[in-house]
C-alpha cells in the first residue's frame, strides 16, 4: 500500500525540494501538493510525475491564511483518502522583512556573529495585517490554518494499527521572547514571524500530549539558513553579493547555514524514516551543512515547557470555537 504523504506550501522553496527528495526515497509514494496557486501546483506536479512516473501526485487547492479554504480542503482529502502517513505543515509567510542595519553592521563586528546569522535574532522586523477571519496574518498562515487543517484531517491520521507524523517546518528564529500567551497572535510585537514558530514549537508538543494515544506524532524541524524567495526580499540583491563570502566563511564555524532548499530539506527527509514513537517531543530537529557541502542532522532541546504549550493548545481550541461560529453566521446572512 503505498504511503499518502501532505506537504503544504508545495510550489517552491523548501516545499517543493522536499517534494523531489521524498520521491528519490520512495519512487512509489502518493504525494498530495497542498498549494495556494493551482496552475503552480499542475506544473509542479507535471514535473515530479515526469521524474517520477511510478508515483502518485494529487494536487489540493488551500490557502491556510483562510478558515473556508481549509475547510474545503480537508473536505476534499477525506473524500479522496483513506488516511495520511506524514502531513509536512511547511507553509509560511514573513511579510514585509524589514532589516535592521544598525544591527546588522554591529554584529558583524561582533562575538555575536555567527550566532545573529544563524538565528536573525534582533535583525527582522515584519509588517502584520488581517485577514478575512480577522486574525493577524502571520499567525493564520503560519499557525492556526494549520491546526484547522490537522483538527479536521483527525480521521485520517489518528489510526491504531500504523502511527501518522506531523512534521512542522519551525525556525532557529523561534524564540521565547517573542512570544506571549497573552497575545498569541502577537498583534502588539514586531516580530510575528518569530512568535509564530515559537508557537509551532508549543504546538506540536501540545499535540504529542494529546494525541500520542491515538497514534498521531508530532515533530518540528529547523531547515537552516538558506537563500529563497522569502529571504531574498530581505536585502537588496548587492547586499546579497557582499554577504554570500561572508556567509560561506561562517559555514566552517557553524552548521546553520545550509543556503540552499535541497540541504535544508535533511531533517524533514531524515524524520520520514524514524519510528515517530521513538522521538523525543521535547527535541527540535535541525538540517545541518558543513563547511565541504555535506549534509547531516542535529537536534536540540526547545525552550519551553508543557504546561505552557497546554494552555498555548486551549488558547487555540477556544479561538477555533469563536472562528468557527463566525464562519457559520457569515454562510447563514448570505
Amino acid at each position: 500500500m503505498r504511503k499518502a504523504v501532505l506537504v503544504t506550501g508545495a510550489s517552491s522553496g523548501v516545499g517543493l525540494a522536499l517534494c523531489k527528495r521524498l520521491l528519490e526515497e520512495d519512487h512509489e509514494l502518493h504525494l498530495c501538493l497542498a498549494c495556494r496557486n493551482r496552475s503552480k501546483a499542475e506544473a509542479v506536479r507535471t514535473a515530479l510525475l515526469a521524474s517520477h512516473p511510478l508515483a502518485e501526485v494529487s494536487i489540493v487547492q488551500v490557502d491556510v491564511s483562510d478558515v473556508r479554504s481549509v475547510l474545503r480542503a480537508a473536505g476534499e482529502l477525506k473524500q479522496r483518502l483513506q488516511r495520511l502517513d506524514y502531513v509536512y505543515l511547511n507553509a509560511g509567510i514573513m511579510p514585509n522583512p524589514q532589516l535592521n542595519l544598525r544591527a546588522l553592521f554591529s554584529g558583524l563586528f561582533s562575538r555575536n556573529v555567527i550566532h545573529m546569522f544563524s538565528t536573525a535574532e534582533g535583525l527582522l522586523t515584519q509588517e502584520d495585517k488581517v485577514t478575512a477571519d480577522g486574525l493577524q496574518e502571520v499567525f493564520e498562515t503560519n499557525v492556526f490554518g494549520h491546526f484547522i487543517l490537522i483538527q479536521e484531517l483527525a480521521p485520517l491520521l489518528c489510526h491504531s494499527d500504523r502511527p501518522s507524523q506531523l512534521i512542522w517546518t519551525s525556525s532557529r528564529n523561534a524564540r521565547k521572547s517573542n512570544f506571549s500567551l497573552e497575545d498569541i497572535q502577537h498583534r502588539r510585537g514586531l516580530e510575528p514571524y518569530s512568535s509564530s514558530k515559537y508557537a509551532l514549537d508549543l504546538l506540536s508538543v501540545a499535540l504529542n500530549r494529546n494525541f500520542n494515544s491515538q497514534g498521531l506524532y508530532s515533530s518540528v524541524v529547523c531547515p537552516g539558513t538558506m537563500v529563497t524567495n522569502m529571504t531574498c526580499r530581505i536585502l537588496p540583491p548587492f547586499m546579497w553579493t557582499l554577504l554570500m563570502p561572508i556567509i560561506g566563511l561562517l559555514r566552517f564555524f557553524a552548521n546553520a547555514f545550509t543556503m540552499t532548499p535541497y540541504n535544508g530539506t535533511e531533517a524533514l527527509v531524515w524524520l520520514f524514516h524514524q519510528k515517530p514513537e521513538s522521538l523525543n517531543p521535547l527535541t527540535k530537529y535541525l538540517s545541518a551543512t558543513t563547511g565541504f557541502g555535506s549534509n547531516y542532522v542535529t537536534n536540540q532541546k526547545m525552550d519551553l515547557d508543557e504546561d505552557t504549550a497546554e494552555k498555548f493548545y486551549q488558547n487555540l481550541l477556544e479561538l477555533e470555537k469563536h472562528v468557527r461560529a463566525t464562519i457559520q453566521q457569515r454562510n447563514h446572512q448570505s
